[in-house]
């Protein structure tokens, strides 16, 4: 298996680049959050690698840090979810928004990447629950403390005191 490629930066075609190693071309397929770090044309970069060997193809996916990697092979694991679809979730959103939509089972945030439907973002969050935080190293409950210290921020910011705020938090 290929788990890391370091090279040069040949071409940016997004979603796709094409990592010169030592004078081998490498095709990658890599989620949008990690395209946008990547560095000019001509530099050197260093990708963490998933490589998919299938009957008609053999895909190499790159990403900017080992975390999104096992984020998308966690993805991948699930039934119905695809190199293309695991993607596309990364590409949505970030690690630290889907482990919070994750310990908060909220579907609504998954079903807005493109490609994820209800029935999908359901299974997404039944079968990464407890996963997530292993694969990660994120804190699924420092994701639920942001969430109740912005909604905390939000209800003083419409004008409610701190009394209120903290009274309204635990309704929640």
């Amino acid at each position: 298996m290929i788990g890391r490629l370091a090279g040069t930066l040949l071409e940016k075609n997004p979603p796709q680049v094409v990592l010169d190693v030592h004078g081998v071309g490498y095709e990658v397929d890599v989620p949008m959050s990690t395209f946008y770090n990547l560095p000019h044309v001509g530099e050197k970069v260093v990708l963490f690698t998933h490589q998919a060997i299938r009957e008609d193809a053999h895909l190499l996916f790159g990403f900017g840090n080992a975390a999104e990697r096992a984020v998308f092979r966690q993805l991948i694991k699930i039934t119905g979810v695809g190199a293309r679809m695991a993607l596309s979730i990364l590409s949505g959103m970030t690690i630290a928004d889907l482990a919070q939509a994750i310990t908060l089972q909220d579907s609504g945030r998954l079903v807005k990447v493109p490609g994820i439907g209800k029935k999908t973002a359901e299974r997404l969050l039944l079968e990464l629950k407890g996963k997530l935080a292993d694969a990660t190293g994120v804190s699924l409950h420092a994701a639920v403390d942001d969430a109740r210290q912005d909604i905390a921020n939000a209800l003083i910011a419409l004008g409610y005191n701190e009394k209120e705020s903290a009274a309204a938090m635990k309704q929640l």
